[in-house]
């Protein structure tokens, strides 16, 4: 007689919460690489960029731009995660054994190239937001919020504005999904195939931190060169060969600006997206037999 095992499984949108939610945490950080890397030949630290933002803006200036930064969560985490969490569901083997790598790193692209293309206006508008903050007064475009951001950039520069930079987004988000998502369960498997390690949150935690690793230095340099695109101003970038050829006349590391402040981002936000996410799963999970 077959034993059959009690296992519990996410959610479609399970993911567009626990990255919200991680989002709250992470904005501050997010602010500061957004700000480092639309720097020209200026090198300000983190730390002094963190005095500057706060000495003009009061500490609430770090959390500018968060309503966009929510929404960019909820739409470009939330089909990223579910269609990953949903096709890994749909054609993982019925025996109960693991997805190949190749198979779930080709899902996690897919479901991270629709997530870039969704997410990708309010990621504009969060862009933007985050870096009011370091324009002269005259040259801010002060948006009251994300929706209003979107309203305004689909009034004065067209809607198909909102997709600036698009290719970019679409690219880093493939990156991205595939260090993020598929990393994370290739390490955890590897973690629990061991006698060291169980179902649990230093797993979780363990996992998640080398994933974000593995997905920062994947992405950077498009995060840079999409970071650049969205915050030009409209016909600056004619080309996406041009801003790769301006950007590395700076120097080749200018392709990894801010790379210490994405990775002091990007890693508590991937380990507390996947606490949450696993979290979620266990509690409130949908219970199936394998």
């Amino acid at each position: 007689m077959n034993k059959t095992k009690e296992t519990r499984v996410s959610q479609w949108y399970f993911g567009g919460l626990a990255s919200a939610g991680a989002a709250c945490v992470t904005h501050p950080l997010d602010l500061l690489k957004v700000q480092m890397q639309t720097q020209k030949g200026k090198n300000i630290s983190m730390l002094k960029l963190t005095g500057i933002v706060i000495k003009n803006q009061g500490i609430l200036g770090l959390y500018n731009g968060i309503s966009a930064s929510l929404l960019r969560q909820l739409t470009y985490s939330t089909a990223r995660f579910g269609i990953y969490e949903m096709a890994k569901q749909t054609f993982a083997p019925k025996d109960g054994s693991v997805m190949p790598f190749y198979m779930s790193a080709f899902l996690a692209g897919l479901g991270g190239f629709a997530g870039g293309f969704v997410g990708n206006p309010a990621d504009l508008v969060n862009v933007r937001m985050q870096n009011d903050v370091k324009l002269p007064p005259g040259q801010r475009r002060n948006y009251k919020n994300a929706i209003h951001g979107l309203y305004r950039v689909a009034a004065q520069e067209g809607i198909l504005r909102l997709w600036a930079g698009a290719s970019m987004t679409c690219s880093r988000a493939v990156l991205m999904t595939i260090g993020q998502l598929s990393f994370y369960d290739k390490i955890k498997e590897l973690l629990l195939s061991t006698s060291y390690f169980s179902d649990n949150v230093v797993t979780h935690v363990t996992s998640s931190l080398l994933a974000g690793g593995i997905a920062t230095t994947m992405t950077q340099p498009v995060d840079v060169l999409k970071t650049r695109a969205m915050n030009a101003k409209p016909g600056e970038v004619n080309s996406m060969l041009k801003l790769i050829k301006n950007t590395a006349k700076e120097s080749p590391l200018a392709f990894f600006k801010g790379y210490i402040p994405a990775f002091a981002r990007l890693a508590p936000h991937t380990i507390l997206t996947f606490v949450f996410l696993e979290q979620l799963r266990i509690n409130f999970g949908i219970v199936k037999n394998i």
